[in-house]
Protein backbone atom coordinates (compact mmCIF):
# COMPACT_ATOMS: atom_id res chain seq x y z
CA UNK A 1 0.00 0.00 0.00
CA UNK A 2 1.27 3.46 -0.89
CA UNK A 3 1.32 6.30 1.56
CA UNK A 4 3.40 7.72 4.34
CA UNK A 5 3.71 6.17 7.79
CA UNK A 6 3.34 8.15 11.01
CA UNK A 7 7.12 8.18 11.44
CA UNK A 8 7.64 9.53 7.90
CA UNK A 9 4.93 12.17 8.39
CA UNK A 10 6.52 13.37 11.62
CA UNK A 11 9.95 13.58 10.02
CA UNK A 12 8.74 15.33 6.84
CA UNK A 13 6.23 17.80 8.30
CA UNK A 14 7.72 18.60 11.71
CA UNK A 15 4.41 17.75 13.38
CA UNK A 16 4.91 16.03 16.72
CA UNK A 17 3.62 12.52 17.39
CA UNK A 18 1.29 14.00 20.01
CA UNK A 19 -0.14 16.54 17.52
CA UNK A 20 -0.59 13.88 14.86
CA UNK A 21 -2.41 11.56 17.27
CA UNK A 22 -4.60 14.35 18.68
CA UNK A 23 -5.55 15.71 15.26
CA UNK A 24 -6.41 12.20 14.05
CA UNK A 25 -8.46 11.35 17.18
CA UNK A 26 -10.40 14.62 17.05
CA UNK A 27 -10.99 14.39 13.31
CA UNK A 28 -9.11 17.59 12.49
CA UNK A 29 -6.76 15.87 10.04
CA UNK A 30 -7.15 12.17 9.34
CA UNK A 31 -5.08 9.84 7.18
CA UNK A 32 -6.46 9.03 3.76
CA UNK A 33 -6.05 5.28 4.17
CA UNK A 34 -5.18 2.44 6.52
CA UNK A 35 -3.31 -0.81 5.95
CA UNK A 36 -5.01 -4.17 6.36
CA UNK A 37 -3.52 -4.20 9.85
CA UNK A 38 -5.11 -0.82 10.68
CA UNK A 39 -2.00 1.35 10.44
CA UNK A 40 -2.51 4.91 9.17
CA UNK A 41 -1.19 5.87 5.75
CA UNK A 42 -1.05 9.52 4.75
CA UNK A 43 -1.19 10.77 1.16
CA UNK A 44 0.84 13.62 -0.27
CA UNK A 45 -2.26 15.86 0.07
CA UNK A 46 -2.42 14.84 3.74
CA UNK A 47 1.23 15.92 4.12
CA UNK A 48 0.40 19.33 2.64
CA UNK A 49 -2.56 19.73 5.00
CA UNK A 50 -0.48 18.65 7.99
CA UNK A 51 2.34 21.03 7.07
CA UNK A 52 -0.19 23.87 6.66
CA UNK A 53 -1.72 23.05 10.03
CA UNK A 54 1.72 23.00 11.64
CA UNK A 55 2.57 26.40 10.15
CA UNK A 56 -0.75 27.84 11.36
CA UNK A 57 -0.06 26.52 14.87
CA UNK A 58 3.47 27.96 14.73
CA UNK A 59 1.99 31.31 13.64
CA UNK A 60 -0.19 31.38 16.76
CA UNK A 61 -3.49 30.12 15.35
CA UNK A 62 -5.25 27.90 17.87
CA UNK A 63 -6.50 24.42 17.00
CA UNK A 64 -10.06 25.62 17.66
CA UNK A 65 -9.58 28.51 15.21
CA UNK A 66 -8.06 26.16 12.66
CA UNK A 67 -11.08 23.87 13.00
CA UNK A 68 -13.38 26.86 12.33
CA UNK A 69 -11.25 27.80 9.31
CA UNK A 70 -11.63 24.30 7.83
CA UNK A 71 -15.40 24.25 8.40
CA UNK A 72 -15.76 27.73 6.86
CA UNK A 73 -13.64 26.87 3.84
CA UNK A 74 -15.76 23.81 3.14
CA UNK A 75 -18.85 26.05 3.35
CA UNK A 76 -17.44 28.90 1.19
CA UNK A 77 -15.67 26.64 -1.30
CA UNK A 78 -17.87 23.54 -1.59
CA UNK A 79 -15.83 22.09 -4.46
CA UNK A 80 -12.76 21.80 -2.25
CA UNK A 81 -12.26 18.44 -0.58
CA UNK A 82 -9.11 19.20 1.43
CA UNK A 83 -9.07 22.90 2.32
CA UNK A 84 -5.64 23.00 3.94
CA UNK A 85 -3.96 21.48 0.90
CA UNK A 86 -5.95 23.13 -1.91
CA UNK A 87 -5.72 26.84 -1.04
CA UNK A 88 -2.96 29.19 0.07
CA UNK A 89 -3.26 30.44 3.63
CA UNK A 90 -1.61 33.33 5.44
CA UNK A 91 -1.91 33.82 9.19
CA UNK A 92 -1.67 37.33 10.60
CA UNK A 93 -2.15 36.94 14.32
CA UNK A 94 -5.43 35.10 14.78
CA UNK A 95 -6.70 36.12 11.33
CA UNK A 96 -6.29 33.55 8.59
CA UNK A 97 -6.40 34.82 5.02
CA UNK A 98 -7.21 32.54 2.11
CA UNK A 99 -5.92 33.01 -1.43
CA UNK A 100 -7.95 31.09 -3.97
CA UNK A 101 -8.32 31.73 -7.71
CA UNK A 102 -7.00 35.27 -7.52
CA UNK A 103 -9.20 36.32 -4.60
CA UNK A 104 -8.14 36.90 -1.01
CA UNK A 105 -10.65 36.60 1.83
CA UNK A 106 -10.80 36.09 5.57
CA UNK A 107 -11.19 32.37 6.19
CA UNK A 108 -13.97 32.42 8.78
CA UNK A 109 -16.17 35.31 7.66
CA UNK A 110 -15.53 35.05 3.93
CA UNK A 111 -15.04 38.82 3.77
CA UNK A 112 -12.89 39.85 0.83
CA UNK A 113 -9.62 41.16 2.20
CA UNK A 114 -7.61 42.68 -0.61
CA UNK A 115 -8.79 45.41 -2.94
CA UNK A 116 -7.91 44.29 -6.46
CA UNK A 117 -5.77 47.31 -7.40
CA UNK A 118 -5.03 46.18 -10.96
CA UNK A 119 -8.76 45.75 -11.64
CA UNK A 120 -9.48 49.21 -10.20
CA UNK A 121 -6.73 50.72 -12.36
CA UNK A 122 -8.27 49.16 -15.49
CA UNK A 123 -11.68 50.62 -14.51
CA UNK A 124 -10.15 54.09 -14.04
CA UNK A 125 -8.33 53.94 -17.39
CA UNK A 126 -11.51 52.74 -19.13
CA UNK A 127 -13.58 55.51 -17.49
CA UNK A 128 -11.03 58.22 -18.35
CA UNK A 129 -11.02 57.09 -21.99
CA UNK A 130 -14.82 57.22 -22.11
CA UNK A 131 -15.16 60.45 -20.08
CA UNK A 132 -12.01 62.58 -20.43
CA UNK A 133 -11.56 65.46 -17.97
CA UNK A 134 -11.16 68.80 -19.76
CA UNK A 135 -7.70 70.28 -19.20
CA UNK A 136 -9.03 73.47 -17.55
CA UNK A 137 -11.17 71.53 -15.02
CA UNK A 138 -9.61 71.13 -11.59
CA UNK A 139 -9.12 67.68 -10.23
CA UNK A 140 -9.81 69.00 -6.69
CA UNK A 141 -12.26 71.94 -6.75
CA UNK A 142 -12.49 74.46 -3.88
CA UNK A 143 -13.95 73.32 -0.56
CA UNK A 144 -14.92 75.23 2.62
CA UNK A 145 -12.37 75.71 5.38
CA UNK A 146 -13.08 73.60 8.49
CA UNK A 147 -13.24 76.55 10.93
CA UNK A 148 -16.29 78.00 9.17
CA UNK A 149 -14.58 81.21 7.99
CA UNK A 150 -15.32 80.31 4.41
CA UNK A 151 -12.78 80.53 1.67
CA UNK A 152 -11.02 77.50 0.45
CA UNK A 153 -8.58 76.42 -2.15
CA UNK A 154 -8.75 77.54 -5.71
CA UNK A 155 -6.30 76.63 -8.38
CA UNK A 156 -2.90 75.92 -6.93
CA UNK A 157 -2.92 78.72 -4.35
CA UNK A 158 -2.60 77.81 -0.69
CA UNK A 159 -5.10 79.30 1.76
CA UNK A 160 -3.68 80.91 4.92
Amino acid sequence: MDGFTNRQVIRITGVTERQLTYWRKTGLLCPTAHTAGGHARYSFHDLIALKAAKRLIDAGVSVQRMRKVIVSLVRFLPTIDQPLSEVSLVATGDVVLVFHRGVAFEAITGQEWVLPIAELQRDVVRDRAANPIPVQEELFPAWPVANGEGGGRTGNRAVS
